[in-house]
């Protein structure tokens, strides 16, 4: 099992039971499933990161089953792989936590920490979920620039930062300049379903990245 991340001050509790729906999912799946982490699932990366990458919430084969974000499914195929063109990633990243791997630069966290049904929590996990990301957040002592993967996880940063989202709308490569002086930097999710159906691709994502190195050369503290 993973242990606790790199910001364990920021992550709920194993057994956390703010969301009844998600304690029930985890529970049956801990029957069934006893050998898969199937808890709250903690950040991965550098706690000197200039750069975070917000997901979604565990998938339910992949990091639900592993402990570790995008890693056990499709999700983190396209990820991993960006983030080793950019030079985030140290080792080789095999989709499996006994990779080894570890991140330069870059943080992995999700916008909601356990795995909810279909993939989709509700308006409440969300927000339930949302004082635990904001800790990581400003944690980050060097975090310049957050990429956003999908609109639940804009929508989570949008609130946390007290801003309108009528104001800070999701628009793949839109980026929206935060009140602590961060970037928020929004991409489609790069789940398999938005690989698969040609919605988000590689180059469309390695545009992104190139995007965040850009900004974060520019907002300097």
């Amino acid at each position: 099992m993973s242990d606790h991340g790199p910001l364990p001050f920021a992550e709920p509790p194993y057994g956390c039971r703010r969301c009844p729906r998600l304690v029930t999912l985890r529970k049956s799946l801990r029957k069934t499933k006893p050998d898969w982490w199937n808890g709250p699932v903690p950040a991965f990366g550098d706690p000197e990161a200039w750069l975070a990458v917000v997901g979604l919430a565990p998938g339910k084969e992949g990091a639900n089953r592993t402990g570790r974000p995008f890693t056990g499914d499709a999700s983190g195929e396209m990820l991993f792989a960006t983030l080793t063109k950019f030079g985030f990633v140290q080792g080789e990243f095999a989709n499996d936590p006994s990779d080894g791997i570890a991140l330069d630069g870059a943080i992995i966290l999700n916008a909601v920490k356990c795995l909810p049904p279909e993939n989709k929590p509700t308006g409440a996990e969300a927000n339930n979920c949302r004082d635990f990301l904001k800790k990581a957040i400003r944690a980050l002592p060097n975090l310049r620039v957050i990429l956003a993967l999908g609109k639940i996880a804009h929508d989570n940063l949008i609130r946390m930062e007290g801003l309108r989202l009528a104001d800070h709308k999701f628009s793949h490569g839109a980026d929206h300049q935060l009140p602590d002086g961060r970037i928020l930097i929004d991409s489609y999710h790069c789940s398999r379903y938005n690989v698969n159906t040609g919605r988000l691709t590689a180059a469309m994502f390695e545009r992104v990245f190139e995007q965040t190195v850009y900004l974060s050369s520019t907002n300097r503290p």
